[in-house]
């Protein structure tokens, strides 16, 4: 099926005292554009500033206050975009331990969610191995970052869960120190998370649908066809209602002092010629695999969304076999992506392979937070 695509485009991005950069501005093509540069120079802020400007947030789950140039209190980013025949400036000005700020077009955001979903980003990092080696939260913020792109009401949703979660759990422990247990209190709490907990699970459940078949068909293109994969979402509430898990679990709570069932502690499981990724895995077809789950996030918001988002690639070649690369490449500079980021601490692989290609790009050399064009 075709889909008639608003592509997203950055035109120029200025950062003031944003990790290692003082000051600074790059304007950007609009196809592929190359970081280069030795590791730790800088090239991953970048690609952090401009998800920073997407989702008001760092994706290495950094707080603001490690992102401030050493020894400042304050930070910039300002990034210029362009959709659907009309611009956007948005502006991040963050003081410490001050309230953040952001701005569209010169107007502030009453709360930060209202931007997320505006502009589209995916990013694939070398520590999103993560998502298939470690402990299900990671899984769980994959989910709850496309979907909240993808959906404002289940971003809302989402944040009362948590609210009100983190509500409770301070309860039960507060009970516990007291030794009196408030039945009607966490009545109160249990009352207030069920529609969040109906509405998110459904939402979970119809994106795996969703999301399954087209990343079962890009890792076939990656890997050619050398491996079957599979992911399915584990939920206590594919079983039964949320009311029904927080009454089983009620003297479970009561004695852990915390909430111990819920969608907060959903997963996704993966699999790799019916074997569990974790464990069988080799680095190249984990790294694959994550490549697929992170394309595939891509192709749903491009499809669902009706609009290209940016896609910034973080070191993406490494581990991968000469074959792997190149399937990779042709995927990425097809007709379905628009603007690309690109770090690679190998300049001239990158320059062969974007000038082998024949596409639009733009390279820029990072040192030591500062950058140039090549």
């Amino acid at each position: 099926m075709l889909f008639k695509n608003k592509a997203l485009q950055l035109r120029s991005l200025i950062l003031t005292n944003f990790k290692n950069y003082e000051n600074q501005r790059l304007d950007f093509c609009e196809k592929v554009n190359g970081l280069v540069g030795q590791n730790g120079a800088g090239k991953t802020n970048l690609l952090d500033a401009i998800y920073y400007l997407c989702m008001c947030k760092s994706y290495f789950s950094m707080p603001d206050s490690a992102i401030a140039r050493h020894e400042q209190d304050f930070f910039r980013a300002e990034g210029h975009f362009h959709k659907q025949d009309e611009q956007y400036k948005v502006v991040s000005k963050v003081r410490l331990r001050r309230k953040k700020e952001l701005e569209c077009n010169d107007v502030v955001y009453a709360k930060l969610s209202e931007h997320i979903g505006l502009l589209p980003v995916v990013i694939i990092a070398p520590d999103d191995t993560r998502l298939a080696t470690e402990g299900s939260e990671y899984r769980r913020k994959f989910i709850d970052e496309t979907l909240s792109q993808l959906d404002s009401q289940y971003l809302k949703h989402l944040i009362h869960y948590n609210k009100v979660l983190t509500q409770r759990n301070a309860a039960l422990k507060q009970m516990a120190a007291n030794g009196r247990f408030d039945e009607a209190l966490i009545s109160v709490y249990d009352t207030q998370l069920l529609p969040d907990a109906a509405y998110i699970h459904t939402k979970r459940q119809v994106f795996l649908n969703d999301f399954l078949p087209i990343f079962i068909n890009l890792y076939a293109q990656i890997a050619q066809d050398r491996e079957a994969v599979n992911c399915h979402y584990k939920s206590a509430l594919n079983d039964c209602t949320m009311q029904q898990l927080l009454d089983n679990n009620r003297q479970k709570d009561q004695i852990l002092q915390r909430t111990t069932g819920g969608i907060h502690r959903d997963d996704l499981v993966f699999s790799i010629n019916e074997k569990p990724v974790k464990r069988f895995a080799s680095q190249g077809q984990l790294k694959s695999f994550i490549l697929s789950m992170k394309l595939a996030q891509f192709e749903l918001f491009r499809q669902q969304k009706n609009e290209t988002p940016i896609l910034l690639l973080d070191d993406i070649f490494d581990k991968l076999d000469e074959s792997r690369v190149e399937q990779l490449m042709t995927l990425l500079l097809g007709d379905n992506f628009e603007q690309v980021f690109i770090t690679d601490a190998h300049e001239q692989r990158l320059t062969d392979l974007l000038v082998k290609t024949g596409v639009e790009h733009k390279m820029f050399r990072v040192s030591d937070g500062a950058v140039e064009t090549v």
